[in-house]
C-alpha cells in the first residue's frame, strides 16, 4: 500500500504522511519508514482509519510518544496511527482527572499538581503519553499507573467504544490486558486524592532530581530495557556481569545506568538487538537468570533470531508508548 484513497483522505482532519521515518517518533531515535503515518485529530479519524484498514486487510500499528519502542529499520507496513497532541485534552472533574490518550504524562502530572490532586507524582519524568503509560503499566518510585487508573475507554478495530474498569485491565508488572487487545486506547480516567500543591511539587521535584542523577537523560534511549527479575534489579545484574559500556555500533549500555541502552549517534535496530542478546547472555552465564524485555520490539528487523531474543512477535500493540 502506497497511498490512502482520496475518499478516505478527504474525510480525515489529522496529519497524513507517507514513508515517514519512525525515528522521528521514538525516544530512541530509531526506526525506518511507515507506509502511511497518521496523527488523528479526533476519534472520528481513528474510526475512519480502522474501517479502511479492516476493509482493505491492512495491518495497523498504534503508537504514542514512542518511549518504550524499538522499531525496525525496515519500517512498518500498512497504517501507523500516532495518538499525539491533537488527542491530548485533559480536564478535572472533582477529584478525577480525565485525559485523552495522547496527553504527555509530564503535562498530566503538572495539571494534577495545579489542581491539588496527588498520587501521580511517581510518574514525573516518564517520557510517555498517558495512553502508552497505562498500556504498559508504567511505574517508578514504588508506584505504577495501576494505582491511579479508574477506567479506560478503548476503541476496538470495529470502531466501537468500550469503557473498561481497572479490574478489567489485568494489570501486572509492566503489563496490562490492553497490550493484548485489538483496540486503541482513547481516554483514561484517574482517581486522585486532594493534596497540598506545594507538597505535590516537593515530592515531584525530589523524584525528578533522583531520576536526573541516576539515569542518562541526556542521550536518546527507551528507558529501562529489561524488566527487573523478582527480588532483583536488572541494572545491578547487568553491571555485575560486566556489560556496562558494552557497545554494538552506536548502541551502548549506559555507564550511568546499566539497564539503559543509549543511542550514541546513529544506532540501528539491529545494533540494539545484538546488544540486547549479548547482555542477556552475559547475565545468564553469570547468574543463571533470563532477563525479560520491557521495551516492545515492532516490525521485521530482518534478523532471523529476533523472536529468540525478544520472546515476542511483531504484532502491533494498541496504545504503545
Amino acid at each position: 500500500m502506497s497511498y490512502l484513497p482520496q475518499r478516505v483522505t478527504s474525510r480525515i482532519e489529522g496529519k497524513i504522511l507517507y514513508n515517514e521515518p519512525l525515528r522521528n517518533h521514538t525516544t530512541w531515535r530509531i526506526g525506518g519508514p511507515a507506509d502511511v503515518f497518521i496523527e488523528p485529530a479526533s476519534r472520528k479519524d481513528i474510526a475512519l482509519l480502522l474501517e479502511f484498514a479492516r476493509e482493505n486487510n491492512q495491518p495497523v500499528t498504534v503508537i504514542g510518544n514512542g518511549s518504550n519502542l524499538l522499531v525496525s529499520d525496515n519500517g512498518l507496513k500498512g497504517v501507523v496511527i500516532k495518538i499525539g497532541d491533537a488527542l491530548g485534552h485533559v480536564r478535572i472533574v472533582e477529584e478525577k482527572l480525565i485525559a485523552e490518550a495522547g496527553a504527555k504524562l509530564g503535562r498530566v502530572t503538572a495539571i494534577a499538581q495545579a489542581a491539588g490532586l496527588g498520587g501521580l507524582e511517581f510518574a514525573v519524568g516518564i517520557p510517555a503519553s498517558i495512553g502508552g503509560a497505562v498500556t504498559m503499566n508504567a511505574g517508578a518510585n514504588g508506584a505504577a499507573m495501576a494505582d491511579v487508573v479508574d477506567t479506560v475507554t478503548v476503541m476496538d478495530y470495529q470502531a466501537r467504544e468500550h469503557v473498561l474498569s481497572a479490574a478489567d485491565l489485568d494489570f501486572g508488572y509492566r503489563t496490562s490486558r490492553l497490550q493484548r487487545l485489538e483496540a486503541v486506547v482513547v481516554e483514561i480516567e484517574l482517581r486522585l486524592a486532594p493534596c497540598d500543591p506545594l507538597e505535590i511539587r516537593r515530592r515531584s521535584e525530589e523524584y525528578l532530581r533522583r531520576r536526573r542523577v541516576t539515569q542518562p537523560l541526556d542521550s536518546p534511549s527507551a528507558g529501562s530495557v529489561f524488566k527487573n527479575p523478582p527480588g532483583e534489579a536488572a541494572g545491578r545484574l547487568i553491571e555485575l556481569a560486566g556489560a556496562k559500556g558494552l557497545r554494538v555500533g552506536d548502541a551502548v549500555v549506559s555507564e550511568k545506568h546499566a539497564n539503559f541502552i543509549i543511542n550514541a549517534g546513529k544506532a540501528k535496530s539491529e545494533d540494539v538487538l545484538l546488544l540486547i542478546g549479548r547482555v542477556r547472555e552475559m547475565v545468564r552465564d553469570k547468574f543463571g537468570i533470563e532477563l525479560e524485555l520491557e521495551v516492545k520490539v515492532i516490525g521485521n528487523s530482518g534478523a532471523g533470531w529476533l523472536d529468540a531474543i525478544c520472546h515476542q512477535g511483531s504484532k502491533p500493540l494498541a496504545g504503545s508508548d
